[in-house]
């Protein structure tokens, strides 16, 4: 069984920042790269960004390239989300994605790429 559980999220004014964590675990935990998700209320669930374990090559959603850096650990099979500029659309619940397949390159952006998801983590950005 893959756990992904994420943690970080909570109420941040507009403007300012917060880290989110993703930490993998599970006997038959095997992963190619990881992604980040979110979904705000009534809209489709959209890529954030995306990290190879091998490599790890980068990828990211135009809206939040040069604000979000994503990052892994893989002593701890953890992956990171930082959030800068945060802006007060960004509130949604952020997801965080496993995927064993290699080579994607920009079809990491892709939801039905991936294989196991986390419950989320509520980001609230006020203005």
């Amino acid at each position: 069984q893959v756990q992904l559980v994420e943690s970080g999220g909570g109420l941040v004014q507009a403007g300012g920042s917060l880290r989110l964590s993703c930490a993998a675990s599970g006997r038959s935990f095997t992963s190619a790269a990881m992604a980040w998700f979110r979904q705000a209320p009534g809209k489709e669930r959209e890529f954030v960004a995306a990290i190879t374990w091998s490599g790890g090559s980068t990828y990211y959603a135009d809206s939040v390239n040069g604000r979000f850096t994503i990052s892994r650990d893989s002593s701890k099979n953890t992956v990171y989300l930082r959030m800068n500029s945060l802006k007060p659309e960004e509130t949604a619940v952020y997801y965080c994605a496993s995927t064993r397949r290699t080579g994607l390159g920009r079809y990491y952006s892709l939801k039905s790429e991936y294989d196991y998801w986390g419950q989320g983590t509520q980001v609230t950005v006020s203005s």
